[in-house]
This record gives structure tokens, sequence and C-alpha cells, in this order.
């Protein structure tokens, strides 16, 4: 593993105003380093009450699967629906054009919410049955269920197809039910993101029924894990593009030594680790 400059290694224990001392430490060092952050809240006892609050409200066995959507709008309105009904994580089968990032619909709601990029829809599905869930198509066939007559209450995905062509006849095949929202005007059919809002909203609503969004649902090791992401997001990329473990962390996602882990990054000694394609 490449070793940081040697410019990069002193390192303080002042603190910025609103930041603990490690953190601020180890920011001053990565930007020593040459490493760009953006910018990022101080992370104040009730915003991490927030946090921590969104996260135990997590459904761990909910999840969305957008087969091939490409507008870049549609697929942030996506992760905002799926962040609303409590979603940590979607799937996204790349377009053929290649999946592009989006900026400013979401209104950062894709801080929140994990996005698992597969490179076809046999992989998408895959991934989810493996997690034991069922898969939910939003889809006019001759064997679609009124969306609302279905059970959101175990585990399962929905499955939205792309704009115009809607699902493919191989997701529509690996599909275990086929829902439709009954439409009453001339359209056939609502936008993409807004039709996974109307559903999503349902499994919403059969979950809080069912007093799934009482208890925390996540494991500590997620929690904590996603508490650093959100909290160091920058620190957390850091990791990601260059291939390195994450940092030993405190159960509310503080990093344990910042000077310690620096300096091994620096002397490259850090762990390293191989990040799957789930975009942060």
């Amino acid at each position: 593993m490449a070793q940081l400059p040697a410019a990069a290694i002193p390192i303080t224990r002042s603190a910025a105003a609103g930041a603990g001392p490690q953190r601020w430490t180890i920011r001053q060092s990565l930007v020593r380093s040459g490493f760009r952050f953006s910018e990022e809240t101080a992370m104040t006892p009730e915003r991490k009450a927030r946090l921590l609050a969104t996260l135990n409200r997590r459904q761990p066995d909910l999840t969305l699967i957008a087969e091939q959507v490409h507008k870049s709008r549609n697929i942030a309105a996506l992760v905002r629906n799926c962040d609303a009904v409590g979603i940590a994580r979607m799937h996204v089968v790349a377009p053929k054009e290649g999946y592009r990032d989006y900026s400013g619909t979401a209104l950062g709601c894709d801080r929140w919410v994990r996005r698992c990029v597969h490179a076809d829809i046999d992989a998408a599905v895959a991934a989810v049955q493996a997690q034991g869930m069922k898969v939910y198509a939003a889809h006019f066939s001759d064997r679609a269920r009124d969306y609302r007559e279905v059970d959101y209450r175990a585990p399962c995905a929905v499955l939205m197809g792309a704009e115009k062509e809607g699902l493919s006849p191989r997701a529509a095949e690996l599909a275990d039910e086929h829902i439709i929202i009954p439409m009453m005007g001339m359209v056939s059919s609502f936008n993409v993101s807004t039709a996974a809002g109307i559903i999503l909203v349902e499994a919403q609503h059969q979950r809080l029924q069912a007093g799934l969004y009482e208890q925390p649902r996540l494991s500590q090791e997620e929690i904590t894990r996603t508490l650093f992401e959100w909290g160091q997001r920058d620190v957390a990329r850091f990791c990601r593009e260059r291939g390195l473990a994450y940092p030993p962390l405190t159960a509310d996602g503080e990093i344990i030594d910042a000077p310690g882990w620096y300096a091994a990054v620096r002397d490259g000694a850090a762990p390293s680790r191989v990040w799957e394609d789930e975009l942060l």
C-alpha cells in the first residue's frame, strides 16, 4: 500500500469549535495529505440522537429494486422515498448507458440510503432473495393483484421498472408476485417514483400496524458503521477511495484512536479492504 507524503506527518491535538479533538486532527492530517473535504455538519449531541433514532426505525428486510431507471431525477426521488419509509439499502440495476449519480433532487437523501448497483436483474433479485425476501413487481399481467392485497410485513422487495418500457420480461418472470395500482383515468400508470411512493407508504402502514418500527432492527455493527459514515462521511469516503478498512470505532461511530490510525495510514500499515458495489 502506498505511503502518504511526509508533509502529512504532523498531528496536533487542538480542536475546532463544535468538533472533537480526534476528529479535527484526522481532518487536518488528511487535508495535509491532499484529500479534499466537502462541507460537513458538526456532530452535536442533538444531531447524533436524531441519527440514532432514524437508525432505530430502519427496516433491514424491506427494500426497493429499480430496474434500469435511467433518469437521474427519478433515481433521486426513489432514494428519497426509501429514506422516508425507513429503507436502509436500495438496489439499482444499471441502465444500458450506465449508472449516473445525481444532485439536487433528493435534497441530500442519497447520503442516508445505501445504493447497491447490479449489472443485471438476476443479480439484484438474487441479492434480495439471499436475504429471504419476496419480490413484489409493479407490473400489469394476468396474475397482478391490487398493491394493497400483498403482505409487506414479511421480508420483501418492491421491484420497479424503467420509464416507458416498465419491467423487462426477465424481471417479471423472476418476481414472486405482480402488483398494480388501480387507475381511474385515461393514463395507464403513475410516474415510476410516484408509484413507488404509493406502494412504499402501504408497506409502511402495514409495518406500523405490526409494530415493526417500535424496536431497533439493525445489528449493533450496522448501527456503528452507519453512524460513522453519516457523521464522518469524508473520512469514510477517504477509506473507500483508497481501499482501506474503516478504523476501529466506538459503539456510537467515533474513531477510537484517530492519531494512531492516521499514523498507520501514513506508514502504509492500515488494514485494507475491497469495497463492494455499494455507493456511499
